[in-house]
């Protein structure tokens, strides 16, 4: 058996670990698909109304739904990356990687198994989060070719994301910061393109939010959606989510092969 094969087998034994504490804890997946559902309901109802009247050509409450929706995915794909920096610290700071260490099995198993848990966890909360928003009254105008772009960007979104909360949780050295580091990455969707136009906003804000990683996603989002061609907005995205993941993969290589329990 090759090299290849043996830690594929293992990341799936590590991915089937990580899919049954998964199972074992309901409540953690549950809460990672409330906040994005909660930011959802909180934005179209109580600001909707105002917010929607604010887009180009004006709109309304369900206007400001359709202008919200993608960014609402992207947030419950940083929601669900966040989550992964815990579960990666745990592992850490309770002495199971130095047990892991001492196994016959790949070492870049036990880091692809928390990658491989997460994008699947990943790709369950945006399709019920998605669902909601459908019931809401959201209508989707993508092809297939939309609907393929939209999926396309999530995932190298959500693999990027995860590469860089499973760096965090290593770096983190407990729990409890590795579950405050990555909160820049509910933050940022504030300062981007995600719930306002960006030329609403004040010049040298502006300029931040137009060159930030998440305003291109979100743009690509939306135009997948909408059934519109995103331009250059999705080399962008495309670009920023292959530079974080491969970055931070090496980042998360070089810090697994230092970890101890503290």
């Amino acid at each position: 058996m090759s090299t290849m094969t043996y830690a594929a087998r293992d990341s799936a034994t590590m991915l089937r670990r990580n899919l049954r504490h998964m199972l074992r804890y309901p409540s953690l997946t549950l809460m990672l698909i409330a906040q994005p559902v909660l930011f959802l309901l909180l934005f179209v109802y109580v600001f909707g109304g105002t917010l929607g009247a604010g887009l180009p050509g004006g709109g309304g409450r369900q206007d400001y739904l359709a202008y919200i929706a993608p960014a609402i995915l992207l947030v419950t794909v940083a929601s669900v990356a966040l989550s992964t920096a815990i579960h990666v610290a745990k592992d850490a700071t309770e002495g199971i990687i130095d047990r892991f260490r001492t196994m016959p099995i790949a070492k870049s198993a036990v880091l692809t198994g928390h990658v491989l848990a997460a994008m699947v966890q990943t790709a369950v909360a945006l399709a019920v989060v998605l669902a909601f928003a459908v019931l809401l009254g959201y209508r989707p105008d993508a092809g297939a070719v939309g609907w393929l772009g939209t999926i396309v960007v999530l995932a190298l979104l959500a693999f990027a994301l995860t590469w860089l909360c499973v760096a965090l949780g290593l770096a983190a050295g407990s729990v409890e910061t590795a579950s405050n580091t990555p909160m820049f990455l509910m933050l940022l969707p504030f300062i981007s393109s995600a719930f306002v136009p960006t030329d609403s906003m004040p010049a040298g804000l502006a300029w931040i939010a137009e060159n930030q990683p998440f305003t291109p996603v979100i743009d690509t989002l939306r135009a997948c959606l909408e059934g519109r061609d995103p331009g250059a907005d999705l080399w962008w995205a495309i670009g920023w989510c292959v530079a974080i993941a491969v970055l931070c993969f090496g980042w998360a290589r070089r810090l697994f092969a230092r970890v101890r329990a503290v």
